[in-house]
């Protein structure tokens, strides 16, 4: 299976690649999968193990690589990770 990173840097500098992308991460609180668009996620420089993103109220979460669990393109899976 290909690295989540991988296919994340792909999805950022592959313009023939472009598509609509959508993360699904587990979130802990929640206990659930949360499905977010990969336009809406940031990727500090100095980070190398996750990915932030913006709530509802502003705050910013980073979420570890680890927690993504499938990656979708225009609708399909093409990535996913069994939890562990």
């Amino acid at each position: 299976m290909q690295p989540v990173q991988d296919l994340l840097n792909r999805i950022r500098w592959d313009e023939v690649f472009a598509a609509d992308f959508e993360i699904g991460y587990y979130d802990r609180i929640e206990d659930q999968i949360i499905q977010v668009k990969y336009a809406e996620l940031f990727f500090p420089p100095d980070e190398h193990f996750a990915f932030e993103l913006l709530d509802e109220e502003g705050a910013v979460h980073r979420i570890p690589y680890h927690r993504i669990r499938q990656v979708t393109r225009n609708g399909h899976c093409i990535w996913s990770r069994s939890p562990h």
